[in-house]
């Protein structure tokens, strides 16, 4: 008698190339996924604050993800704020750049993100340079030039 597995319309070894290929397939849509940016933080104009502070650190996105979000670590008297910019491209179209030690100026939407506080900025001042990252209703500008 024939085993059960051989008996279908499909042997062993059809079953592991079966396999295969969806796992494939899997890893392809996985990775399609990470490489898409993603889409801002809404802007919750009720919650927009203004704030000076001195950054702590410049989280950029890994290479090849230049239309992922720059972060801001900036601190506040005793408090370090997670500041949401833009995406890196926008910021490099724009000539701007962040340094630790910067003294900014922020107007910002105070919003929480997956249960943390998050600053979405619109406007960060640095001297006497002023970048506009959103519009007065909290619309993302950069979505106007890409």
């Amino acid at each position: 008698m024939r085993d059960a597995c051989e008996s279908g319309p499909l042997n062993h070894s059809g079953k592991i190339f079966l396999a295969a290929v969806l796992a494939s397939l899997c890893l392809v849509q996985l990775a399609a996924q990470k490489t898409q940016p993603t889409p801002p933080p809404a802007y919750d104009l009720h919650t927009e604050t203004k704030m000076k502070g001195t950054v702590d650190d410049v989280k950029l996105p890994p290479k090849g993800s230049e239309k992922e979000a720059v972060h801001l670590m900036v601190k506040i008297g005793a408090d370090t704020l997670d500041v949401y910019l833009c995406p890196k491209s926008f910021l490099d179209d724009m000539g701007a750049s962040f340094a630790k030690g910067d003294e900014i100026g922020l107007t910002g939407s105070k919003v929480k993100v997956d249960g943390a506080d998050l600053i979405v900025t619109r406007e960060v001042v640095k001297g006497d340079s002023t970048l506009v990252l959103r519009d007065e209703k909290g619309n993302p500008v950069w979505n106007w030039r890409h």
